[in-house]
């Protein structure tokens, strides 16, 4: 399926930097002629550039390692973990998106009882595991290792067979008129699956991805019924919520340990 190759291409040459034509006609075993048609997509998209002798990502779109992004702001992911961790009530069936901030939010439901949790994240799956009282759905597909996450092509389709009661949602940045991105093409659906098929969706971000902007769009800010950031949330991004009408909960980072 051509727009599968796509997606799988655009990864290919973000996680590569640089990669020449010929490199793209083997590894996705197609013609010259075809490599040229779905570069040229690409750069339409503006994913990526043309350089001399083959194509480059473009720097701002980069999906950046999950480790590397899982070290950065930590006690701030933290503190929104467990302020979000608040609005888990016993016997929720809840949605837990793939992030580098959402996964914290499994560290602090240790006292929680009969939560069932849905994740594609391979993360939030063995945080939970040592939690006896946490049922853990995974949803199958393919492992995209950028993201630790798995993958698939009918989301909406598998997500519509569940009651979810509340969607914790992940975001690589957030705009100042309410645009939030993510920086994954091939987690796009999923995102959008999810908010769909949930009562209450819950955006948890840190602070910090007030003012940036990823790849993708796949949702506005006020799609959400809440915001859930940390203590130094600007007043910008307080307004941006005040004025779509959407509640918003700060985590105290001096509050965030005893998990």
């Amino acid at each position: 399926m051509k727009s599968f190759r796509l997606h799988v291409m655009e990864n290919y040459i973000l996680e590569r930097d640089f990669v020449s034509m010929e490199e793209l006609r083997k590894k996705f075993n197609i013609s010259m002629n075809t490599v040229r048609m779905d570069v040229s997509e690409l750069v339409e998209k503006g994913v990526v550039k043309k350089v001399y002798g083959g194509v480059s990502s473009n720097g701002k779109n980069k999906l950046v390692p999950f480790e590397e992004r899982q070290l950065k702001n930590i006690n701030k992911k933290m503190a929104v973990g467990k302020k979000a961790s608040s609005l888990v009530e016993d016997g929720d069936i809840i949605y837990i998106d793939s992030g580098t901030t959402t996964m914290f939010l499994v560290d602090y439901l240790r006292d929680t009882k009969d939560v069932t949790i849905l994740t594609n994240s391979v993360n939030v799956i063995n945080r939970g595991i040592p939690l006896p009282d946490l049922n853990i759905i995974c949803l199958s597909g393919t492992l995209e290792r950028k993201t630790n996450s798995f993958v698939l092509a009918d989301a909406a389709g598998l997500l519509e067979k569940y009651n979810i009661r509340k969607a914790f949602m992940a975001s690589a940045g957030i705009t100042e008129d309410g645009a939030v991105t993510n920086s994954s093409h091939l987690e796009f659906e999923i995102k959008k699956a999810a908010i769909a098929n949930s009562k209450e969706v819950y955006l948890i971000i840190d602070s910090d991805k007030f003012g940036k902007s990823a790849l993708l769009t796949y949702a506005a800010v006020l799609d959400f019924d809440m915001v859930v950031t940390d203590s130094s949330a600007s007043p910008e991004l307080i307004e941006l919520c005040s004025r779509n009408g959407v509640e918003i909960r700060m985590g105290n980072m001096d509050e965030a340990d005893g998990i």
